[in-house]
């Protein structure tokens, strides 16, 4: 008989971990007004037959506060980004003077800084789901070591409670992390 996988607790930390830089990466594409490179990270662009990162293709910085300059290296591809920019549900319009996309970034409407914390609290709800996922994988592999004797019943409660309290913390982490980026979004 195969000796099943033992326990790993560091494991289970780091795919928690995983979900909250997930979460931090998507809360970074989400607008508070203030310019920021992030915001154009989820951009895809249609050039030379495949579907590419925006930043593969331009170099984009902050010149000010409220706006984001694209500079793109490939005349031929300002369409397809200018095009990929428009489709992106961000609520931007690009503004091209040659191989140069200005994005100024608008004052946020009371209505629309409600509707970004509600997808904050979606992207929250979804980080949240994938840590019950981790403990839930976590205890069915204590449960199975427990079943084929190779642990004991004293031991199995004792992981329990330790991957319990990692699922805690992590999501404790997460609400922490929503409340800064609501924080941000309603700031007028």
């Amino acid at each position: 008989m195969a000796q099943p996988t033992p326990f790993d607790a560091k494991e289970l930390k780091r795919r928690m971990h995983g979900a909250v830089e997930a979460l931090k990466h998507d809360f970074g594409g989400l607008r508070t007004g203030r310019a920021a490179v992030s915001l154009v990270d989820p951009i895809h662009v249609d050039a030379y037959g495949a579907s590419m990162p925006l930043n593969q293709v331009a170099t984009v910085t902050v010149p000010e506060p409220r706006m984001l300059s694209i500079q793109v290296w490939d005349r031929g591809l300002v369409i397809a980004v200018e095009k990929a920019i428009r489709a992106s549900n961000l609520g931007l319009n690009p503004q091209t003077e040659g191989q140069v996309i200005r994005l100024r970034m608008p004052d946020l409407t009371q209505d629309r800084r409600k509707e970004l914390v509600k997808v904050a609290h979606q992207y929250a709800e979804k980080a949240r789901v994938a840590v019950r996922n981790v403990r839930r994988d976590g205890m069915d592999q204590l449960k199975s070591l427990e079943k084929g004797h190779h642990m004991g019943e004293d031991e199995h409660r004792d992981k329990s409670d330790e991957v319990q309290k990692m699922t805690d913390d992590t999501i404790k982490e997460i609400d922490a992390a929503l409340k800064v980026k609501e924080g941000e979004i309603m700031q007028v």
